[in-house]
């Protein structure tokens, strides 16, 4: 691809908005050498992040799905640079990166800039802990892939020493305490039920999961999934108190210890492994970016158009951006996948506009409703909007298929029809001479 004198395009963030974008672009511009196209991530490989529930359980082994950005920038016809935003110069139109140090210490790129013409920022967002005492300590928030496999370790070390100890069972082991009941902490809840069973069916008979394995689930408001639908709400509740997860309502948490969660009115909950999964923010970065316009969580203030308030060279997608929401005035659009995934197609189009020097169009979000995954026991969610002219309330094996669709949707756009056929077909026979369990 040459580079000299081509319009110069950087997406920041590698998530499920930034990922699609490039890809596209770079089918569209990079290949044809009307663009030159570059990806920024400080990680080097892709997940969905609505999957990390999934890995962290183990029920999904994250080297089946990851995405390497450097052989997907080769198929694509894109650049892909490992670093770390911590700068921009609007003036110059530089995106400053820091040095990217690898797990021995060593420093693997130095600290450099790259300049642009159009930037797209899609950093994402990580989980807000609102500063309570001990959350960073001791609670683990599921915002990268390596969160994930992080917890999960500590899930199958936890119960390998339970089973291998002589002396009882201390009050926090074995325990697991989800600290926000929004769509993640929910189906993480649903999804340790049955994951930890699976588990301890693999040898480890000196656990009596009925009797030793207890899940809390704590929310401050008054309900779980406060933010979507409280017939969904009320159907995830029922699912959960009938698997015997311990739902706390309307509990506010005051700190985080070694030994468990200590909520505001004084009540101890013992855990000695606690998810932080309450509450969003973007990174801090965003804050102090040459003078863009933030909210109080740090997302970047767009227009319609998703351009920054203040920099029409500048577009922000995904939950790092604060996009207003034209069917509920006064709202921003909320930080869903769908979301990202219409912003991204939106703006394929709308960058090749500017191109040719066009004005660029407003983006409008089309919601097409929620769907929540409880495992392998049940699916529940309703379909809304544009997809079929009303609302409709949907569970089981037809909700479940409808959720799947969404991550295929994702790697349709990442890979193409043929690709993502063959890698599920392999995926199938692979599930079926292996553990459905990760053990390690």
């Amino acid at each position: 691809m040459a580079s000299s004198g081509l319009h110069r395009i950087i997406v920041v963030g590698g998530g499920a908005g930034g990922l699609e974008l490039v890809t596209r672009l770079g089918d569209k511009l990079g290949r044809r050498e009307r663009a030159d196209i570059t990806l920024i991530d400080k990680s080097r490989t892709h997940l969905w992040k609505p999957l990390l529930h999934e890995v962290a359980a183990g029920t999904m082994d994250f080297a089946v799905h990851e995405i390497d950005f450097l052989a997907q920038a080769h198929w694509h016809s894109f650049h892909y640079r490992i670093g770390e935003m911590i700068g921009l110069d609007r003036q110059k139109r530089v995106v400053e990166l820091a040095a990217y140090i690898d797990d021995e210490g060593h420093e693997v790129t130095s600290r450099r800039s790259f300049g642009y013409d159009t930037l797209v920022i899609a950093v994402g967002s990580q989980g807000n802990d609102f500063d309570t005492l001990g959350a960073r300590e001791h609670a683990i928030s599921l915002d990268t892939p390596l969160d994930a496999r992080r917890f999960h370790a500590r899930l199958v070390n936890a119960y390998i020493r339970g089973h291998a100890q002589s002396a009882a069972l201390r009050p926090e082991q074995l325990q697991v305490a989800i600290i926000g009941a929004g769509a993640t902490g929910t189906e993480l809840a649903a999804e340790l039920h049955y994951s930890t069973r699976e588990l301890i069916a693999y040898g480890l008979e000196g656990i009596d999961p009925e009797q030793d394995i207890k899940i809390h689930l704590i929310e401050a408001a008054d309900r779980i999934l406060p933010a979507l639908p409280e017939r969904l709400s009320k159907a995830a509740l029922k699912l959960l108190e009938n698997l015997g997860v311990r739902v706390h309502v309307a509990s506010k948490v005051g700190a985080v210890t070694p030994e468990g969660v200590k909520l505001a009115n004084g009540t101890f909950i013992p855990a000695e492994l606690v998810v932080w999964a309450a509450g969003v923010k973007a990174p801090d970065v965003l804050r102090n970016l040459d003078g863009l316009e933030t909210n109080r969580i740090n997302q970047l203030l767009v227009r319609s158009t998703l351009q920054t308030t203040r920099d029409d060279n500048i577009f922000a997608i995904g939950d790092c951006a604060a996009c207003p929401w034209e069917d509920r005035p006064g709202n921003f659009v909320p930080p869903r996948a769908q979301a990202a995934h219409q912003q991204a197609m939106h703006l394929v189009k709308q960058i090749r506009r500017r191109l040719k020097g066009e004005p660029v169009q407003p983006w409008r979000y089309r919601d097409f409703g929620s769907l929540l995954s409880l495992g392998d026991y049940s699916t529940v969610g309703n379909l809304m909007g544009g997809l079929l002219g009303g609302n409709l309330w949907i569970e089981g094996l037809f909700a479940r298929l409808m959720y799947r669709s969404l991550y295929k949707m994702h790697e349709y756009a990442l890979h193409g029809a043929i690709k993502v056929t063959l890698d599920t077909l392999g995926r199938l026979i692979t599930r079926r001479t292996e553990p459905h369990v990760k053990l390690h």
